[in-house]
Formats: C-alpha cells, sequence, structure tokens
C-alpha cells in the first residue's frame, strides 16, 4: 500500500495510515520526540515483517485498540497478539450496548462475552456518536465531540495508558486511524503542548492514505459494506473538521488540555503524558 511518506510515515505491508507522533513541533520551540507513540490503521492484518518492524525494531510494547467490543469480536485475533512482549488494552470510543467486558481478557468466542452482546451487534461494527448541543456542526465535528460525550471515561483511559506505558512504543489505531484514533492522538498532543496547527497538520495528514485505507477496509467482511457505500473521498479528513473541534474544546473549555482537567485527568497525568511524548 504506497502513500506519499515524509520521516514520520512508517511504512508497513499489511496494513496502512501508520506515522510517527515524533517530530511536531511545541510551543516553547521543542519536538515530540519518535518512537514513543505511533498512530496506525487496523492491525489485523499484518505480516510476519510488519511484526518485526514493530516490535524489534521499533521497541512496540503497548497497543492502545479503540474499536467497539463487535469490531474486535468480528475481526478476530492479530498477529500482534502471539507476542507476550506486547500489551494489548481496548477502549471503545462509541456506545455499545450490552454488558462492557474487558474483551481481551478472555477468548474470542468466550460465551461470556458474547452473551453481554446485543442480539445485533455484528450488524451495528460502527454507532453514531454525536455530543448533545453539536447538531448544527459538519457531521465528523459531531462525531468527534460525541466521543468526548459517550466515550469520555474511555478517552480518559487511553490517555492515562499512554501516559503509563514505556519505555517501548505505544500504537494506537482504531479501524482506519484517523477518527477515533485522530481525536485521542489530538488530545495527546495537546498535553504535550504541540501547536494546534501541527495538530491538525497531524489529523489531516491521514487524506495522504485514504486509498490505501479504504482498500484496506474494504477487503475486510467487517467493513466492506461501509466502504462500498461511500467513496474515498466522503472518507477523507478534512484539516477543518479537527479544527473546529480544537475551537469548540477552546470554547467551551479553554482547550483540550482544560477538557481533560474538568474530567478528571489531573496535572500529575498531563506531566507524565507530556514526558512520554518529550522527554
Amino acid at each position: 500500500m504506497t502513500v506519499t511518506r515524509t520521516d514520520r510515515w512508517i511504512a508497513l505491508e499489511g496494513t496502512t495510515n501508520t506515522r510517527d507522533l515524533g517530530g511536531l513541533p511545541t510551543r516553547d520551540g521543542g519536538r515530540t520526540q519518535y518512537g514513543r507513540v505511533l498512530r496506525s490503521a487496523n492491525l489485523q492484518t499484518l505480516t510476519p515483517g510488519d511484526v518485526h518492524r514493530l516490535v524489534d525494531e521499533l521497541g512496540l510494547q503497548d497497543v492502545i485498540d479503540l474499536r467497539t467490543t463487535a469490531e474486535v469480536l468480528l475481526e478476530g485475533r492479530g498477529p500482534l497478539r502471539a507476542v507476550p512482549t506486547v500489551t494489548h488494552r481496548h477502549f471503545t470510543l462509541l456506545p455499545e450496548r450490552g454488558q462492557r467486558t474487558d474483551v481481551f481478557a478472555v477468548e474470542e468466542d468466550d460465551e461470556q462475552v458474547r452473551a453481554g452482546l446485543p442480539a445485533d451487534w455484528a450488524e451495528s461494527v460502527l454507532p453514531r456518536a454525536t455530543a448533545p448541543g453539536a447538531e448544527d456542526e459538519p457531521p465528523a465535528v459531531r462525531s468527534y465531540l460525541g466521543y468526548l460525550v459517550d466515550g469520555a471515561d474511555n478517552v480518559l483511559a487511553a490517555l492515562r495508558a499512554l501516559a503509563a506505558g514505556g519505555p517501548g512504543a505505544a500504537v494506537v489505531h482504531c479501524a482506519a486511524g484517523k477518527d477515533r484514533t485522530g481525536v485521542v492522538c489530538a488530545l495527546a498532543l495537546a498535553v504535550a503542548d504541540v501547536e494546534t496547527d501541527a495538530i491538525v497538520a497531524d489529523y489531516a495528514q491521514s487524506a495522504e492514505a485514504i486509498d490505501a485505507v479504504v482498500a484496506l477496509l474494504a477487503a475486510s467482511p467487517t467493513y466492506a459494506e461501509d466502504m462500498a457505500r461511500r467513496d474515498a473521498a466522503s472518507h477523507t479528513p478534512r484539516a477543518e473538521s479537527m479544527r473546529r473541534v480544537m475551537e469548540v474544546l477552546e470554547e467551551q473549555h479553554g482547550g483540550g488540555v482544560g477538557w481533560l482537567t474538568e474530567h478528571g485527568f489531573g496535572a500529575n497525568e498531563q506531566a507524565a503524558l507530556k514526558a512520554r511524548l518529550r522527554n
């Protein structure tokens, strides 16, 4: 899957939209560090060479999976699940009915997990998220702000996992690696005091890989129908979407860090996350 690459892109055979959050400019004139936090599309189809690249060359130790429980169960075990040195954590940002279970604590065919899912769970892989009061915002902005309502606890948990991780690298991913992943990464970068323009640009950079993203997901029965319903342009992230999210957070909470503080992500946790990305 070939896309335009900079020194932040990571070339993998079995997935796409994978890049390092290092090298981004901060407000004090610094840069985020390479090899700390990566972001990616789905990791289900990694090749053995990809696993070697991520684990042995890039030092991957933590996977932060933002997919729904249904997505995880439908897709099954990815190859990184077989690597004992890699820890998987699951934090869905979308509303889910039924019992919430740590899906990585049990086997995919465990009846306890499936019993906690609604009867039509397989047909409700990607439920919509919309924040109250955001009805007049563009669809992407509505959804992203919705993550901060329906998935607030898991947004915080994902960031806490990043803050507590290390010294190896962590990867944050969902299905396409642009929406749910984009929001969590934007908040992490805000904590690291990355310039807003750079946060927006990092989010929008997924547009360079959108054809490969659509091809990746279209090859999976889990996502094929959704990919077929819309063209690549409708999946393409636009800078103005993330910029508007950052504006709303600034207007209503004093910024992304303000939102996190209001929701209990305190100074010590912010300092640890900032250190993970910066020091």
